[in-house]
């Protein structure tokens, strides 16, 4: 993917996101929120923005669960793994 499709796809789940925290306000998302990288954040690059979208995912995932989706846990457990799949690449890149 171009950096531009992830940022996208970043801001479309950034949206989902506030769907799912009006839904489930209990849903942790401070693992993301740690990470201090938005989709408007144009200058970070493209694997933290990569990783962003992974942990974004695992953490919407888990919401999803909590609010009886069981199909939402094998979800969250691919997005906790290719989270750390990319942490990997970037802890390689620096």
């Amino acid at each position: 993917m171009h950096k531009e499709e992830l940022i996208s796809l970043h801001t479309m789940l950034s949206d989902v996101r506030c769907y799912v925290q009006e839904q489930n306000p209990d849903a942790d998302f401070s693992e993301y929120d740690a990470l201090e990288i938005t989709p408007t954040q144009s200058h970070r690059s493209k694997v933290e923005h990569k990783y962003a979208i992974f942990v974004l995912g695992n953490a919407i995932a888990k919401a999803m669960r909590e609010v009886d989706n069981p199909s939402a846990a094998r979800m969250a457990d691919r997005m906790h793994e290719l989270a750390e799949r990319t942490l990997k690449e970037i802890e390689m890149g620096a």
